[in-house]
């Protein structure tokens, strides 16, 4: 191996040891509560390294955050493709979907933390990067095997995106067991609704 090829490989797994780490430590700790040096020394490794590579404790953060919505849409992705009922495969995403709200990585990092650390617009953006295109190929083919009734593509989107990110934030902020259910009912109900009728 070339000493380009030994560096490069030292630089991947320095930025996987930090996010490794960071990862843990924002799932047990508060964005705010949190140093640069703190992760380092968790890691075996220096502030610079996290300064480096990401720029500072947020890139760090951000780089977590997308490990975290590259994971639910790779998950999201697998029920999204399934062959057989259109319909049932939707349902079966969503509840994938609202199984992940329940997660401590992703409750924590995206949903708790994420809008505080990285900023509502910045959050926003990157939430919308991994959602909304997933949203968007359900409600495709959703409208392809006309399940749903005619309307605007985009505007349906951006209806279940809402409504799937303000159940998300209430479910992370719940301490009753039953809102995982209620929330599932509840998101059933209303995009339900958005299909066609059997006359």
């Amino acid at each position: 191996m070339t000493v380009k090829g030994r560096r490069a490989e030292y630089a991947e797994a320095t930025r996987a040891a930090l996010v490794e780490t960071a990862r843990r430590l924002f799932i047990e700790q508060r964005y705010s509560e949190l140093s640069a040096d703190e992760i380092a020394r968790a890691a075996r490794l220096t502030r610079g390294a996290v300064y480096h590579h990401f720029g500072g404790k947020q890139g760090l953060f951000e780089a977590v955050f997308e490990q975290v919505e590259q994971q639910l849409t790779e998950r999201l992705t697998s029920a999204i493709v399934e062959p057989g009922d259109p319909w049932d495969t939707a349902v079966h995403a969503l509840n994938v979907f609202l199984d992940e709200c329940t997660d401590a990585a992703y409750q924590r990092i995206v949903l708790q933390e994420g809008p505080l650390a990285l900023g509502w617009d910045r959050w926003r953006e990157l939430d919308e990067r991994y959602m909304v295109g997933l949203i968007r190929d359900s409600v495709d083919r959703l409208i392809r095997a006309d399940v749903f009734k005619p309307r605007s593509t985009e505007l349906t989107v951006r209806a279940i995106y809402g409504l799937l990110t303000e159940l998300a934030w209430s479910m992370a902020d719940a301490t009753d067991r039953s809102t995982r259910r209620e929330a599932g009912q509840i998101a059933l109900d209303m995009i339900g609704s958005l299909r066609r009728t059997t006359e």
